[in-house]
């Protein structure tokens, strides 16, 4: 059979999620049709130009002004801006034929059953043979989508179902229809992982599949449990929030965001579709939910639902909250729990579960019924939306933002504790869970060899997840691979000759145990390994370096102390660049500051391309101190090219300090000069990331590594860009724009990044200008102002503007 490759994609309806989904195609460097409906008459702008319904402008107006708007929207759509060009836009008269030329077809019109057989069946028309063609549907069954339909359609036809946003949400659902051929499905299992960069599940057509069946039930629970309890919203976010491993926004703040008519439409679904479901009653809304739909309540579409932005008295911005009695806005309320303090000192979310559901008051209880509830709700969903548990899991991570699924909290508490939850609950477990307590297995997951192994159901033992082979999960090998560990970090071997660094501090902020292990980590690399890579599999890469430690050092003025651990910072950035082996940097999410600067100094870089790379120390009050204003330095050197005007390169890296700009994406990071075309490559799925870092450095071994010579070429250019960066910040203090302190920070950086204050252009090493560096950051510790900003970021998580 030939390789099924994907070069070109059309996408049917161009409402918030057609355009996100044809956003994210572009993304990953497709060529997109984008196509939608022809408005029914001219609007009155296009009258006042003289255009009719047979004008391009008008025909196209739907899908143009749509797309225009994803683009915009925040979080943006795109990795990049410049991808939009990947997008072309058409009508379903004018341009339909052109879904000839593409290898697949996704419709994302309205959720309508009548009005997506309509457009299957002039799809049809048009299609060649052999091209898939799937429904973004979040419920209607796919078994009715294709009836009627050729068998050549129906063999390459299935659901596959995006998450909103599809740029940011990994949850990819793919359902098969009656007759999806399982080489269908076999490849888009292989595409959505590989190439969207997805976490890719194959679920029943059962109504709303596995995540919006588990996730709505969830919410649901907590929409009854609410009122139960008489809890706010304010409790019920705080209990549902980063303290049990989900998003921030938990849950009330969720369906805000998410619009309260998207959840009550697949919730009022799914209490019509699944009449047998034993918690069938539950998908009911309550009279508060009804309440609010009743207003128009939406959420923040609407500019108000479960909370409400309001301005006081005095003019400032606060976040009321919704009063579920009354159904009337008070001010917020702060939640506290006796229970919540007792896991303030646990790092690992896994290991509060069992601290929680032993609280005394209200939040242990209300942990105790919602694991209750949730634990036999999904042992009762086998067989009927998938055949395999850990497919739940994978859908509430990728679909939901929970660190952990239903089945990984229950082995968290215990397989006996939340039995006992469940029947606290007033609730029964499936035949199956009592079965595998009675064969003697105690969990739903173990792990073996570096892979995790699932409890099958219908062999009674446990099996290995399938696909795992190109992935390393640092938590499954951490144990039998560890060679070096520290309270920072934790060394291990990826095999192949290949060492890894994974931070393992609060945050996987960059203090003098991280630099430790990164130093131990090379000296054993260069002894018996060939090559390095610094990864961890945290939420972020790190926000930087200790600032704490910092603060603490400054406000005591231990500056030879200060000075000792900059320069262990600085050296250990250039052991990486400058160390036999090669060294290879695989950063996603947050980069910041110390961690941006490590990610400067190796060899290559494997970025995630959800990466939020940017030197950010002027928000605390100090230059790049780890080799970062050094390193903007010589990459402008790099660039200044014959008949370039070298100071506009070099204004350019200054104001990506000076203005502390961080990537939205990495692929923003190349336009910064932060990642290198040709050198430093992008990946989609984070969870391949750890193992192409590897092949990365093992490759370079393989060519025959060899480590470069040191640098001291660097042109800078002295008192010309001094002056010029000097006049610059006088006239932005001037105006307004920059505070004194700004100032002054901003010209002890002109003055590292100029080489000093040398008469004429001079090339210099880099140890010149790391020694410039150091001495800039030292002085700008011994500041009140800069002692003040310190504080505040570590008392509130935000700069101070003084």
């Amino acid at each position: 059979m030939s390789k099924r490759r994907i070069n070109k994609v059309a996408v049917i309806g161009s409402g918030i999620m057609g355009s996100g989904i044809a956003c994210h195609f572009a993304n990953i460097g497709l060529e997109v049709l984008l196509l939608d409906i022809v408005p029914r008459e001219v609007n009155e702008k296009e009258k006042a130009k003289g255009l009719t319904l047979e004008d391009k402008a008008v025909r196209n107006r739907l899908v143009n002004d749509a797309l225009t708007a994803s683009i915009k929207s925040k979080p943006a759509p795109l990795y990049h801006s410049s991808f939009a060009k990947r997008i072309t836009t058409g009508n379903l008269e004018d341009d339909i034929a052109k879904v000839s030329e593409v290898d697949w077809v996704i419709e994302v019109v309205v959720e309508r059953l009548d009005i997506k057989q309509k457009v299957f069946e002039n799809l049809e028309k048009h299609r060649k043979p052999g091209t898939l063609i799937t429904s973004n549907t979040s419920g209607i069954p796919i078994k009715f989508m294709s009836e009627g339909r050729s068998e050549d359609f129906q063999k390459h036809f299935c659901g596959t179902h995006f998450f909103n946003p599809p740029r940011y949400l990994k949850l990819f659902e793919i359902i098969p229809g009656p007759k999806t051929s399982p080489e269908v499905l076999e490849f888009f299992n292989g595409y959505g992982e590989k190439y969207l960069g997805k976490t890719t599940v194959v679920a029943k057509d059962t109504p709303a599949f596995i995540g919006n069946r588990i996730g709505i039930f969830g919410i649901q629970a907590m929409f009854h449990l609410v009122k139960e309890m008489g809890l706010t919203v304010e409790e019920v976010d705080k209990l549902t929030g980063p303290v049990i491993g989900r998003p921030k926004s938990a849950t009330f703040r969720t369906v805000d965001v998410v619009g309260l008519d998207t959840l009550v439409h697949v919730a009022n679904g799914i209490y019509e579709n699944v009449p047998n479901d034993e918690e069938h009653e539950l998908f009911k809304l309550p009279d508060y939910v009804e309440g609010l739909m009743d207003k128009q309540w939406l959420g923040s579409k609407s500019g108000q639902g479960f909370y409400k932005k309001s301005k006081d008295a005095d003019g400032k911005t606060e976040i009321l909250g919704l009063d579920l009695d009354t159904m009337e806005y008070r001010p917020g309320k702060k939640a506290k729990f006796a229970t919540l303090e007792l896991t303030k000192t646990v790092d690992n979310v896994a290991d509060r579960f069992p601290i929680l559901i032993k609280g005394k008051d209200k939040a242990g209880e209300f942990y105790q019924k919602n694991f209750g509830a949730m634990f036999a709700y999904v042992s009762k969903r086998i067989p009927e939306i998938t055949d395999e548990l850990y497919k739940i899991d994978d859908a509430m991570k990728a679909g939901f933002g929970w660190q952990h699924g239903p089945f990984e909290i229950w082995d968290a508490v215990g397989l006996d504790k939340g039995l006992e939850l469940i029947e606290a609950a007033g609730k029964t477990p499936d035949a199956w869970v009592t079965e595998m307590k009675a064969a003697g297995v105690n969990s739903f997951y173990t792990v073996k060899d570096g892979a995790t192994y699932f409890y099958d159901i219908p062999q009674k033992k446990h099996i290995k997840i399938p696909g795992q082979d190109s992935f390393i999960i640092l938590d499954n090998i951490r144990k039998t691979t560890e060679v070096f560990s520290n309270s920072g970090v934790s060394v291990q071997d990826l095999g192949d000759g290949i060492l890894n660094v994974e931070f393992r501090s609060k945050m996987n902020s960059i203090g003098g145990d991280v630099l430790t292990g990164i130093n131990k980590a090379i000296d054993l690399a260069e002894d018996k390994y060939d090559g390095l890579v610094i990864g961890n599999q945290g939420t972020n890469f790190s926000v930087g370096a200790n600032i704490g430690m910092i603060f603490m050092m400054a406000a005591e003025q231990e500056y030879d102390e200060l000075n000792a651990a900059v320069k262990y910072f600085q050296d250990t950035v250039m052991r990486l660049r400058y160390s036999s082996i090669p060294t290879v940097m695989a950063p996603h999410g947050m980069t910041l500051g110390g961690g941006c600067e490590l990610t400067l100094h190796a060899d290559r870089v494997v970025a995630a391309a959800e990466s939020y790379i940017g030197l950010v120390e002027f928000g605390v009050g100090v230059i790049p101190g780890g080799g970062g204003s050094k390193e903007m330095a010589l990459r402008a050197s790099d660039m200044f090219q014959k008949g370039d005007v070298e100071l506009n390169v070099l204004q350019e890296h200054f104001l990506t300090i000076g203005m502390a700009k961080v990537s939205t994406s990495a692929h923003e990071a190349y336009d910064l000069d932060i990642l290198k075309p040709g050198k430093d490559i992008v990946v989609v799925n984070t969870a391949r990331q750890i193992a192409t870092a590897k092949a990365v450095a093992r490759q370079m071994a393989d060519m025959g590594y060899t480590k470069p010579a040191p640098r001291n070429d660097v042109k800078v250019l002295g008192k010309q860009a001094l002056g010029m960066f000097l006049v610059g910040t006088d006239s932005m203090q001037d105006s307004n724009y920059i505070s004194e302190h700004d100032q002054k920070i901003a010209n002890k950086l002109a003055y590292v990044m100029a080489g000093g204050d040398l008469s004429e252009p001079t090339l210099v090493s880099e140890q010149y200008l790391l020694d410039l560096e150091r001495e800039a950051f030292l002085s700008l510790t011994g500041e009140r102002k800069t002692l003040e900003r310190l504080q505040h970021m570590i008392q509130k998580g935000k700069p101070l503007r003084n």
